[in-house]
């Protein structure tokens, strides 16, 4: 298990979040709720070590390997798709097996400009996957897509992250089913400064409960 604290956010003068604990077991999944303002990204940027380094957040052990799937695929339109995962992985034979994973094994020698929003967010996935992370960070991943590629991409990540014994996961979204589906543990963000203000186990979640905090 990794146990992450923070003390809190405070961005140019504003606090944003209140002291917020996670724990993160093996292969499990907690997908997080809430409006959208609330802090969902910047929790996920402090859990990630991309804001607020200093002694207000850290883990109480080694910090994790993490990974992150941001809204953006965030590849370099300079290199191919596998120039762009041989910066993570230079093994050749690892980067076309995680392309068959992603089930986009014909496209290594693509570009990201040829690619369609939907290929360039599996391939960031591939990405994700080939740092072999404790914990994978994904926020809103499906936004934008048409219905058909999103629960293609749900199913992806299902698969290769959710049912993964090992992989953790912090998942945002604003979609109420999307996170009964794939949570193990679904929280809820509000508040001013933002703090987890709804937490439970998803077979435990009180489906009313949530809808009417989500209404707020």
């Amino acid at each position: 298990m990794f146990n992450f604290n923070s003390q809190g956010l405070t961005l140019a003068g504003q606090d944003i979040l209140s002291p917020i604990q996670l724990s993160f077991n093996p292969g499990e999944t907690h997908c997080l709720l809430g409006p959208s303002g609330c802090g969902k990204s910047s929790l996920l940027n402090q859990v990630s070590g991309l804001i607020g380094r200093d002694d207000s957040a850290r883990w109480e052990s080694a910090k994790p390997q993490i990974g992150y799937l941001f809204q953006q695929p965030r590849l370099l339109p300079w290199r191919t798709v596998r120039q762009n995962l041989s910066l993570v992985e230079p093994d050749q034979a690892s980067v076309i097996s995680m392309l068959e994973q992603v089930k986009l094994p014909s496209i290594a020698d693509h570009y990201p400009n040829e690619l369609s929003l939907g290929m360039a967010r599996r391939v960031a996935l591939a990405r994700c996957l080939l740092l072999k992370p404790d914990i994978i960070l994904m926020d809103e991943p499906l936004t934008s897509l048409d219905l058909p590629t999103a629960k293609e991409m749900r199913v992806l990540i299902k698969r290769l992250v959710c049912d993964h014994p090992q992989r953790s996961m912090l998942y945002v979204t604003h979609d109420l089913d999307e996170a009964l589906e794939l949570g193990d543990v679904v929280s809820v963000l509000g508040g001013t400064p933002s703090h987890i203000i709804y937490s439970a186990p998803t077979d435990e979640v009180s489906r009313i409960e949530l809808e009417a905090l989500l209404r707020y």
